[in-house]
C-alpha cells in the first residue's frame, strides 16, 4: 500500500539487529514532519520493541536529512481530520467534533498522551539526532533517556510566533534550566547541538558521518547491563522528574496550549495564527542562539 509520501514506504522503519531496535521517522521529503499514520506507526513499533524479549535498547532516528521538522501542518497527506484508533487514552472520536472539542481530543491522543505513553517504555530508548529537531521534533527527542546528536543537529520550538507557549508535550523546564527555557521560548531561535550539549539536554555530539556508529555503539554499551536493572533504573528517575513536578506541569501547560488555539480560532482565521509552513520558515530563516 502506498506510504505518506506517495511510495510503497512506510511512515516508520523498523528492524532489530541484535539487542538493538532501530525505529526510523520516514518521510524524509517532508523532513519526517509527523502526521497521525506517522505517529500511530511509531507507537506499534515502540510497542514491537517493548515486547521483545531480544531487545535491550532502542535507537530512534529520522530518515533522509533530518530528524523531524515538527508536526504536519501542511503536507499533501496531513491527516489530522481523520479518525484513528484511540492507543494513549480514552478521549473520544475528534474526526466528528468541531472546535476546542475536537481539538483537546485529538491532541491528548495524539501529542500528549502518546509521548507520556512513550516515555513510559521501559526500557532505555536513544534519539539519534540530526538537522532540523523542530516543535513536535523536539517531543519524540524528549521522551528519549539520552539523546546523541550530529554537529550540524538543531533544535527549536517558534510556536509562540503562533501566540501559543510551546508544544504540548511541555517539558522545558525539566530538559534544559528554566531561564533558558524561556530564551528559547521567547526568541524562537536555534539552539545548536553544542549549546544543547552544554546546557544538558543533549549527551554527546559527534561529527555527521559518525551519528550511526556512536549512538550503536553506546546502544551496546546500555545493552550489556540487566534489562531490569536498566527498567528500574529509568523507572527512578523518571519518578524523580516527576517528583520535581513535570506530570501537572504537562497538564497545566497542555491546557493554556489549548487556551491558545482557542483564542487563535476565535479571533483569526484559524488555530494556528495564520502561520503556516511556508511563514514559519521565513520568520526562523538564518535565526540561530548558541
Amino acid at each position: 500500500m502506498p506510504g505518506p509520501d506517495g511510495d510503497a514506504a512506510p511512515p516508520v522503519l523498523y528492524a532489530v539487529d541484535g539487542p538493538v531496535a532501530h525505529v526510523t521517522l520516514n518521510r524524509p521529503r517532508y523532513r519526517n514532519a509527523q502526521n497521525s499514520a506517522m505517529t500511530y506507526a511509531l507507537d506499534a513499533a515502540f510497542y514491537d520493541a517493548s515486547a521483545d524479549s531480544a531487545v535491550k535498547v532502542v535507537v530512534l532516528a529520522g530518515a533522509g536529512e533530518h530528524f523531524s521538522a515538527g508536526h504536519d501542518i501542511g503536507s499533501p497527506e496531513r491527516d489530522a481530520h481523520l479518525p484513528f484508533e484511540r492507543r494513549a487514552g480514552l478521549w473520544w472520536d475528534h474526526s466528528d467534533r468541531r472546535g476546542a472539542e475536537s481539538r483537546f481530543a485529538r491532541e491528548s491522543e495524539v501529542y500528549l498522551g502518546m509521548c507520556r505513553r512513550w516515555r513510559e517504555l521501559p526500557k532505555p530508548v536513544i534519539a539519534s539526532v540530526h538537522g532540523a529537531c523542530v516543535a513536535g521534533g523536539l517531543m519524540l527527542a524528549w521522551v528519549c533517556d539520552l539523546i546523541v546528536a550530529s554537529e550540524d543537529a538543531f533544535f527549536a520550538d517558534p510556536v509562540v510566533r503562533m501566540g501559543i507557549p510551546g508544544v504540548e508535550y511541555f517539558a522545558h523546564p525539566w530538559v534544559m534550566p528554566p531561564r533558558i527555557a524561556k530564551e528559547f521560548l521567547f526568541t524562537g531561535d536555534r539552539m545548536s547541538a553544542r549549546r544543547a550539549y552544554e546546557v544538558g539536554m543533549v549527551n554527546k555530539v559527534v561529527r555527521r558521518p559518525e551519528l550511526g556508529a556512536a549512538t550503536d555503539e553506546l546502544a551496546r554499551r546500555v545493552a550489556g547491563m540487566p534489562p531490569l536493572g536498566l527498567a528500574l533504573a529509568k523507572r527512578a528517575v523518571n519518578q524523580a522528574e516527576d517528583l520535581q513536578g513535570l506530570q501537572p506541569g504537562l497538564d497545566s501547560v497542555f491546557g493554556l496550549h489549548q487556551l491558545a488555539h482557542a483564542h487563535n480560532a476565535e479571533t483569526g482565521a484559524d488555530p494556528l495564527g495564520g502561520m503556516d509552513v511556508g511563514a514559519m520558515k521565513r520568520a526562523g530563516a538564518g535565526r540561530a542562539g548558541g
